[in-house]
């Protein structure tokens, strides 16, 4: 059997060409931190995805700010006993990416992301986003289930593959009760 076109484009993005990338994310800083692109970088990558070449699928390119991790060192006045306590952040990068890029394109939902690049000051990510009013997508038997009403805004709950891994929710059925929901601790119910 013959090797498809797929297999060769992730092959060459397992060791892409360095000075190829580092043109193109120069040209992405200068860029909008949530543009719209024609066709995904990485097709082989989006096509696993969910992602198909017809109309009510949309990919933006989302450029996000990296570090913030630590606090700050105190360097005058009372010295703390924590001076370098490490911010446990709630979201990973690519969660990010998915909520700023449902933010910007709001009649739209977003379907999955993945990484297409990073540098000493950003990441990049392209998130595929379908437009659920679409009659092409409510037609297609592998779309339509984005149309439901529970899977709106899914992104800024959690339902995303990035927002389920953040959660702690990618070890199986045994893990569903070993962390407090999205909507935890927002005071419901005092």
């Amino acid at each position: 059997m013959t090797k498809g076109m797929y297999h060769y484009i992730k092959q060459a993005w397992r060791s892409p060409d360095i000075q190829v990338l580092r043109q193109r994310m120069i040209e992405w800083r200068k860029s909008n931190a949530v543009t719209k692109v024609e066709k995904p970088l990485r097709l082989d990558r989006a096509r696993n995805l969910g992602y198909k070449s017809k109309k009510g699928f949309v990919v933006a390119r989302v450029r996000i700010h990296r570090g913030g991790r630590k606090r700050k060192r105190i360097n005058k006045a009372r010295k703390s006993a924590n001076q370098t306590n490490r911010k446990t952040l709630k979201m990973n990068y690519k969660w990010i990416a998915e909520q700023r890029a449902n933010k910007k394109f709001t009649n739209l939902e977003v379907l999955n992301s993945y990484l297409i690049g990073k540098d000493g000051m950003n990441y990049f990510f392209e998130v595929i986003l379908i437009d659920p009013k679409r009659p092409e997508i409510t037609k297609s038997k592998d779309t339509k289930w984005i149309t439901n009403p529970s899977n709106k805004s899914r992104v800024f709950r959690g339902l995303t593959s990035a927002g389920k891994k953040s959660r702690g929710l990618r070890h199986g059925a045994s893990a569903h009760k070993v962390r407090p929901s999205v909507g935890a601790g927002k005071g419901k119910g005092k």
